[in-house]
Formats: structure tokens, C-alpha cells, sequence
């Protein structure tokens, strides 16, 4: 047999460099996006000579391949634990692709302790646990393959060796070579024996090799002659890199390999150099690694996906019919785990923490990731004026997004309101949507969730408590020793706190030393002087409590007869529920808490602020983590932002503009797309607002949108043939008794009739000149003819499309055709002549602006204020407030203020008996009529039939 050619591994991982390099410069072209670049991380610690060399090659190669590097080089006498949180830190690391730690390690460092620390997607060279593990599976799926086995069978490949049906002997049964390239040789479909340097008569192995991999460490252990008697023109690779003594050589040593080269190059086929074959290879896998780690992240945050693959995986729904309870439904379905559901999102593992396996929260850095994204689609859901049994908002939102993510494969996120327990306890119920379209697990979602509510509770009463605290204390100390114990010395050092300097700068005082204030000085800053009638900030309770509605504190005589009449607010009516609904950073947060106003100066009038208590970040503290978005699930497994509640007839009744921001991000798509593509791949963020568009459309526009830059482009008014005809003169509707025959059987006179308050809401939707679909939330006592005068009813009215939907039966499959009208609406028409209501820079007043809404929004004739609401309006208007939006508190079963007047009221009165600030909010509200800020609860509650059964699961919600 002729000598052996040589196996130029130099030469190949050259052009594979070469190659990386390219496909570095098409990805980019391809996505047009000139910032792609993957980067490697690698770690070395200690001096050690020969990792020293061996980083200089991956440096150097990387560098070919068009890959960056991220050099980190610690001390010899580095803890584990700084490594440890290193890698900790780059696998946190967005823009790291990929991590290698060069072996070995100094020996107090636990080398497999430290591998195994490396994220799996970031695990080029393939050593990890969960990538060996797969390897090893017969039908693993290992994120990388180990970078010398990997060179191994592409160098095989690049020099035609057909490895099906081969024979193959692997010398060495290492994890890191042995191993993983027999698994690999197997998986080409070659039959593999797997022999080690104690294998009894191991030279009779060769003699009918096709395939000889050496990885033994052990120089020239396997004899050329080996193989003389080989006949099949065996292959050889040697994977070994061993140093000899050689004299002949200035280094005083040569490098050789595990087999003895020249005489087993007189019997082979091909065979590998000792240097100069497999240890190229090992570098070139390293970065074509790192490349396909790069791509899958960057397909990962982009939401790139090979065509036809699901956005997520879709949960299958058992339809029953007659349809079970929405508990039975919601225990009946299996959800997917919160992680995956995060992840089929599009969000990264390092900006989500779970919460159990149903809910989880998402950190605000995901916005700065994502900061480069066009928004995707805004479509805003709400709803005629409803009965007291609901008309099916929140289940069309749910609906919706089961239509888009789990049938027409787009992205869509579904961020609803977090609901008060007060309902949920009381008559109304929980807020999950129903029937076959809902938020799960139901019970989860109406209890608690991540205690955001419970956290804005306590901010509230800390903040009351120290006001009472702060007027008691002024109330029975001088100036000096109040001073002294407001500013105390520790450790000899007295020191403003940030909040006390910022009350300094409202002052005008430019001091930061506490012992250079003056007499005047000193009464003007400790003394905040509230005047006890103007404290406007109640003590709050998430439970339908009418008894503490009005209260007197201050009864205990320890309290030296220091009493004063309050009350409580529902939690969810907090300003503080209200700030975490309109910021958007936890900094924003802070500052908003700091401005709330409390109360007067008795002396001076000045506002009295919460930065003027020194709460604001105290409060802030409390809630850091309320202010990450949840995330949960529909009951067909797709994403649903749960975050804020701020109480629908009283505050904004809308989710946070934290969660709308995220999921418009992560529904966006990339600008350098062009717009066929962005028409295909954009996702849509479906959010709903408080009762009907009249009242939580208005606020939502008016406030939130102002607030947050956002407008929707589609409003989705929800009506029912129920809620209608009781708009048409029908009898009364009340939770829990029987409907009465109208509302079961077809009745289209009535049906028309109340279609004027539909057409009233599509009038005032239409107004902020955005586009208008109304969505027919179809009841099993509904007709045909019904619907078609709905229908008929919305066109003429100005709404661009009315869909009968089926959701509450057949979940998202019967939303389809209204998710189609939803999109087409979006795609033929534009909000880009959107306009508010009224502006809040024209200088107009704030009994102008309240009486823009009450006669445009609600067909009212004059709006009347009380003397106490004047005296409020006086008071903001001098303070300087008047430029502030407004919000109007009123109830949510008429458009009017009155319960009573059905339909479309016109002409009346509309009564203002109350104004209150809400300046971190940065909105000003007023009550209207007797509306109550907080519910009472009914003869027979919603709690009364909970229990818990003995595997602790919630029954008999609902």
C-alpha cells in the first residue's frame, strides 16, 4: 500500500474560519441588521504557559472568523465563588454568545463544579452535563457537540471518508473525546468498538478498522505496525498532543501524537499530523459554535422562526357542552410551565423570575433590550354599558388572544388588570374571563397572585401612618428637640437624608450640613404644619368593608386626645395602585410616590408632599418587585401580562403602562425589516379598560395613553343582545335571579332600541379618530336576526366591522373571525389623526375639562359642583394643578350618573359633589353623585362558598 496522505486539519480549519466569516457578513445582509456580532467569552485564570498559548490561538482565530472576544483573566489565587459569579454574570450576559473557561483550573477550584456552571445555550465547547448527557442519549438533542469530536467527523466529512456501514475503534473513553466521538461515529451509522490502553490484546483490533480515532494521552503509544496487517485502507486521526524529550530541538522537546506516525503512515489510507491535524479542528468548532450560539440567540430575541414553526405550543381544549363552570374549566386544563411560556414569549431567562410554575414576574431591563423594536399592534377592548352580570370584556380579551396565538399563529399578549380580592369576596366575581376563555389557573389569578396588591396596601398605610405620626410629634415637641430627632447624629455624624434634601431645595434652602441651619431655618423645614381637615390620604384594604367608610382615629389615650375623622379606600383606589399602573421605571416610580400630595401647611398653604414626610422611598422599597409586570397563561397556553388594578368606576381602571410597553416590545418587530415582513410577523398586544369605552375608554385615552405615548390602533367594543335590550327598555337584570323573558327570547324592537347606546359608545370612540370593530359576545339564547340588527346597527353608527364571536363556548377557535376583522381594521385604517378629548396646555380649567367630558362623553345638558368641590377646585387651580387630566368617578351601569337612566341619557345634571389630587398619578379626580370609593358587600358574598379541600385546592369560586 502506498504512504498514507496527510489529513490537513490546518489547512481545513482555515477555510472554515474563512467560511464563519462570511456567514458572520450574509447573517447580517439576510437580517439587515449591521449590529449583529458574536462574541466569546473566554476565562483563564492563573499564568500557566501552555493555557497562555492555547487562548492566544482562539484569540487569534476568533478573530479570523469575524468573532469577538471578551478576554477575562483572573489571578491564580482566585475563591471559586468570584468564578463562579463570573460566569454567573455572562450568563446573564445578552450580548455573550458563548463561554469557555480554559483547563485546567489551579487545584483549590473545582474544575466540573465551574464547567458546569456555564449556561447550556452558551456551552460551546459542548462540555456541560446537560450537553454530554444528551450526546449520550440515543436520541439526544445536545444544544452544542464537543468541539474535538465535532472537528473530528467534519474533517472525516471534508475528505470524503463515507463512515455508513464502516467499522470504527475508538482508542480512549474519555467524556471530553472518547466518548462523545463514538457517539458521533455511531450516529453516522458506523459500528464502533470503544478499546482503552488496558484493552487485553488491543493490537488485533486494527486489523479490520476503517476508522481508527486515537485519544489515550499516552506518546506513540499505538505502534505503526499495528496496522500492517490492515488491509480496508484504514483512516487514522490522532487526537493526542504529547511533549518528548528531543535534544535535536532548542526547546529541548518535540510534540508528538498517540501513535506512532511514520511507520502507521506506511499502512494507512489517511491519517492526521502531530501538530497540525485534529487541534485546528478543535479551535474552528470552537467558533463555529459560538456562531450558531449567536444565531439561535439572536433568532431567540427577535422572533425569528423557520417558517410554518408555532409561536406556542397551543393547549388542546375538551369542549363540553352544556359548558361547566369556569372553575370546573380552569381546573380541568393542564397549564403549560410559567419558564415556557416566558420563553415561547420571547423572554430570556435572565429577565424572568419564576413564582411557582404558574406565574412569574418580568424585569424592566427587557425594555433596554429591546429598545431598538418598533412597537407591534395596540388594540384596546372595552365595552357598552353593562348590567350588573357583565357582558363579557375581559372573556373577549381572553378570547382574542387565544384566536391570535393559538389558531393564526401570531404573537399577541392579552394584559389585563390584576383583579381586588374586595369583588372577588363580594358579588361580582373575579376578573379571569369565562368559559372557554380565560386566564389560568383562575384561582391563582383572583387570589394574590405575587402580592402586588398586598404591597401597595402597606406603602399606602405606611405613608398614613406617618402622617398622623408626623402631626402628633409636631403636636408635642418644640422645634429643637423635633429637629434633633428628625435629623439624629450616629457615630458623631448628623446627614440629611435624600428626602430631606430635596425638602430643602423646595424651600430654597442651599444648606447640606444639618448643624448650619438657622433657628428659622430649622422651624421652617421640620415643621410641615399639616392642617389635619385637609389630609386627603386614606388608609386602604383590599375587602368589601362599608364600615370603613368613615372612621375616627386617634381613640387610645396614649394619642393624648389627638383624634381625627377618616376612612378607608379599597386597595385597588390607592394613588399608589394608580402610580404603579402610569410609571414607567422604578425610578419613575420613586419620583411619582415623592410628589403625592397629602394635605396643606396650615400656615403657609404650600402643598405638603410624601418627599415632604421622607415616605417616598421607604414606599418605593416596598414596591420594587410589584412594579415587574406577572405573566400567566389563557387556558389555550398563550401569554397573558397581569399587572396593576386600579379601581375601574373609581381610579383608571386600566393594566400598567410597564406591562403594555413589554408586550408591545416583544409583539414588535425590527425596523430594518421591510414592510411585507413586518406586515407578516407582527404581533399583536390586546389590553382591555374598565367598564365601558365611556368611562374606561375615556380614562384610558385621556390619562393613560397620555401618560405612556402609546395609542390604540383599534378599539374592540364588546355588546351583548342581553345588555342591549336592557338599554331598550328591558326589566331589570340582577346576579343570581332568573333573566326575565325578553332576554331569552327574540326580541328585535327592544334589541334596536338599546342599540343607541352602542351607537353612543362607537360616536365617542370615534371621536379620538380611531378606527372601531365591535365584537358580538354571542349568547346561546341569541338569533341570527338579533345579530344582523347589531351588526347593521354598528356600520351605521361608524364602527368598521361587528363580528358575532363564540368564544365563551368554543374558546379561541370562535374568536378566529373576529381576530380576522381586528386585523383587517388595523391594516385598512390608520389612527395617525388620533386626538385627545381636551388638552391640558391650552390653559383650560379644570371645571371646563370635567365639563367637556360629562357633555360630550356623557350626553349630559350642565355639570353642578358642590361648595366642597369648588373650595378643591379653587384650592388646585392656586396650587397649580389645573393643568392636571381628569378622571371621573361615577357608576358604570348607566352612562350618566344615575343607575337608573338606561339607554342613552341626554340633557340632565351631572352632579360633582367632591375633587381630589393625585399628583404622583399626575391626574385629578372628581365623584360624582354618591359614588363610593369603597363597596360594600352583599346579603349573600361570593366567600361563603370557598373552601379548600384536603389536597389544599381552592373550591367553589365560582
Amino acid at each position: 500500500m502506498a504512504a498514507a496522505s496527510i489529513i490537513d486539519g490546518k489547512a481545513v480549519a482555515l477555510s472554515i474560519r474563512e467560511e464563519i466569516a462570511r456567514q458572520v457578513e450574509d447573517f447580517k445582509v439576510s437580517q439587515q441588521d449591521s449590529s449583529f456580532q458574536p462574541k466569546l467569552a473566554i476565562i483563564q485564570v492563573g499564568e500557566r504557559p501552555d493555557s497562555a498559548t492555547y487562548v492566544r490561538m482562539k484569540r487569534k482565530a476568533a478573530a479570523e472568523a469575524g468573532i469577538a472576544v471578551d478576554f477575562i483573566h483572573l489571578a491564580e489565587d482566585v475563591t471559586e465563588g468570584a468564578v463562579l459569579r463570573r460566569v454567573a454574570e455572562l450568563n446573564e450576559d445578552a450580548g455573550t454568545h458563548g463561554i469557555i473557561v480554559q483547563l485546567p483550573l489551579p487545584a483549590h477550584i473545582n474544575e466540573d463544579r465551574v464547567t458546569s456552571t456555564v449556561s447550556v445555550t452558551k456551552d460551546v465547547d459542548g462540555f456541560g452535563p446537560a450537553n454530554v448527557g444528551e450526546l449520550a442519549k440515543r436520541h439526544g438533542t445536545p444544544q452544542f457537540l464537543p468541539c474535538t469530536p465535532k472537528g473530528i467527523i467534519e474533517l472525516l466529512k471534508r475528505y470524503d471518508v463515507a463512515l455508513e456501514g464502516t467499522r470504527s475503534v475508538v482508542v480512549g473513553r474519555s467524556d471530553i473525546v472518547g466518548s462523545p466521538v463514538a457517539a458521533l461515529l455511531s450516529a453516522q451509522n458506523s459500528t464502533v468498538t470503544v478499546v482503552h490502553s488496558r484493552t487485553k490484546d488491543l493490537h488485533t483490533y486494527f486489523k479490520d478498522a476503517d476508522v481508527v480515532v486515537v485519544a489515550i494521552g499516552q506518546p506513540e503509544f499505538i505502534k505503526g505496525e499495528w496496522f500492517a496487517e490492515n488491509t480496508r485502507g484504514c483512516v487514522i486521526v490522532d487526537v493526542g498532543t504529547n511533549y518528548v524529550e528531543d535534544a535535536t530541538r532548542k526547546s529541548g522537546v518535540r510534540l508528538v501524537g498517540d501513535v506512532e506516525f511514520d511507520e502507521a503512515a506506511k499502512h494507512a489510507r489517511l491519517i492526521t499530523p502531530v501538530p497540525g491535524g485534529v487541534g485546528p479542528m478543535t479551535v474552528a468548532m470552537l467558533m463555529q459554535n459560538t456562531l450558531l450560539a449567536a444565531k439561535r440567540r439572536y433568532e431567540e430575541v427577535n422572533g425569528v422562526r423557520p417558517a410554518g414553526e408555532r409561536v406556542y405550543e397551543p393547549l388542546p381544549l375538551n369542549l363540553e357542552k352544556p359548558v361547566p363552570s369556569d372553575f370546573e374549566i380552569s381546573r380541568g386544563q393542564q397549564p403549560k410551565n410559567i419558564t415556557q411560556v416566558a420563553a415561547e414569549s420571547g423572554i430570556l431567562p435572565s429577565e424572568f423570575e419564576p413564582y411557582g410554575f404558574v406565574k412569574g414576574k418580568v424585569d424592566l431591563k427587557i425594555l433596554d433590550r429591546l429598545r431598538d423594536r418598533e412597537n407591534g399592534k395596540y388594540v384596546l377592548v372595552t365595552g357598552i354599558t353593562p348590567t350588573p352580570l357583565g357582558e363579557g370584556k375581559s372573556t373577549t380579551t381572553a378570547g382574542l388572544a387565544q384566536a391570535f396565538g393559538a389558531h393564526l399563529n401570531k404573537t399577541v399578549f392579552a394584559n389585563v388588570r390584576q383583579p381586588s380580592m374586595g369583588p372577588t369576596f363580594g358579588i361580582k366575581g373575579g376578573a379571569a374571563g369565562g368559559g372557554y376563555a380565560q386566564v389560568i389557573p383562575m384561582d391563582e389569578f383572583n387570589l394574590h397572585i405575587t402580592g402586588d396588591i398586598h404591597a401597595i396596601s402597606m406603602a399606602n398605610n405606611l405613608l398614613a401612618a406617618a402622617i398622623d405620626t408626623r402631626m402628633f410629634h409636631e403636636s408635642t415637641q418644640k422645634d429643637a428637640p423635633l429637629y434633633k430627632r428628625l435629623v439624629p447624629a450616629k457615630k458623631g455624624q448628623r446627614q440629611f437624608t435624600r428626602s430631606m434634601l430635596r425638602r430643602l431645595e423646595k424651600l430654597g434652602i442651599d444648606k447640606t450640613n444639618p448643624d448650619d441651619l438657622t433657628e428659622t431655618e430649622v422651624h421652617r423645614f421640620a415643621r410641615l404644619n399639616i392642617d389635619p381637615d385637609s389630609v386627603t390620604w386614606r388608609r386602604v384594604v383590599d375587602c368589601n368593608d362599608r364600615f370603613l367608610r368613615g372612621i375616627t382615629i386617634g381613640e387610645a389615650p396614649t394619642e393624648r386626645g389627638f383624634t381625627r375623622h377618616t376612612g378607608f379606600d379599597i386597595s385597588v383606589a390607592s394613588e399608589c395602585m394608580a402610580i404603579l399602573a402610569l410609571c414607567d421605571s422604578l425610578e419613575d416610580m420613586r419620583e411619582r410616590l415623592g410628589k403625592i400630595v397629602i394635605g396643606t401647611n396650615k400656615e403657609t398653604g404650600e402643598t405638603v408632599t410624601c418627599e415632604d414626610i421622607g415616605c417616598a422611598g421607604a414606599m418605593t422599597a416596598i414596591l420594587k418587585d410589584a412594579v415587574k409586570p406577572n405573566i400567566m397563561q389563557t387556558l389555550e397556553g398563550t401569554p397573558v401580562f397581569v399587572h396593576a388594578g386600579p379601581f375601574a368606576n373609581i381610579s383608571i381602571g386600566a393594566s400598567s403602562v410597564l406591562a403594555d410597553k413589554i408586550a408591545l416590545k416583544l409583539a414588535g418587530v425590527r425596523p430594518q425589516w421591510t414592510p411585507e415582513v413586518k406586515e407578516d410577523k407582527v404581533g399583536y398586544v390586546i389590553t382591555e379598560a374598565g367598564f365601558d369605552f365611556t368611562m374606561g375608554g375615556e380614562r384610558f385615552i385621556n390619562i393613560k395613553c397620555r401618560s405612556s405615548g402609546l395609542v390604540p390602533d383599534v378599539v374592540v367594543i364588546v355588546a351583548t343582545v342581553r345588555a342591549l335590550k336592557v338599554h331598550g327598555g328591558g326589566a331589570e337584570v340582577k346576579a343570581g335571579a332568573p333573566l326575565p323573558e325578553e332576554y331569552t327570547t327574540e326580541n328585535v324592537e327592544m334589541l334596536r332600541a338599546g342599540c343607541a347606546n352602542l351607537a353612543k359608545h362607537i360616536e365617542n370612540a370615534r371621536s379620538y379618530n380611531l378606527p372601531v370593530v365591535v365584537a358580538i359576545n354571542r349568547m346561546s339564547s341569541d338569533t341570527d336576526k338579533e345579530h344582523a340588527v347589531i351588526r347593521e346597527e354598528s356600520l351605521k353608527a361608524g364602527a368598521v366591522d361587528a363580528v358575532v364571536s363564540n368564544h365563551w363556548e368554543e374558546g379561541g377557535a370562535g374568536a378566529v373571525d373576529l381576530a380576522r376583522g381586528v386585523i383587517d381594521a388595523i391594516h385598512n385604517h390608520s389612527n395617525d389623526q388620533f386626538q385627545f378629548l381636551y388638552s391640558t396646555q391650552d390653559g383650560s380649567s379644570i371645571e371646563a375639562k370635567i365639563s367637556k367630558i360629562a357633555t360630550e362623553m356623557y350626553g349630559a345638558g350642565s355639570v353642578e359642583f358642590s361648595p366642597e368641590a369648588q373650595r378643591k377646585i379653587a384650592q388646585y387651580t392656586a396650587q397649580g394643578f389645573s393643568g392636571l387630566p381628569i378622571c371621573i368617578a361615577k357608576t358604570q351601569y348607566s352612562l350618566s350618573h344615575d343607575a337608573a337612566l338606561k339607554g342613552v341619557p341626554h340633557g340632565f345634571t351631572f352632579p360633582i359633589r367632591d375633587v381630589r389630587i393625585a399628583t404622583g398619578a399626575n391626574y385629578l379626580y372628581a365623584l360624582a353623585a354618591e359614588i363610593q370609593t369603597i363597596p360594600g358587600l352583599p346579603t349573600h358574598c361570593g366567600f361563603m362558598n370557598i373552601e379548600v379541600n384536603g389536597d389544599g385546592e381552592i373550591e367553589g369560586m365560582f
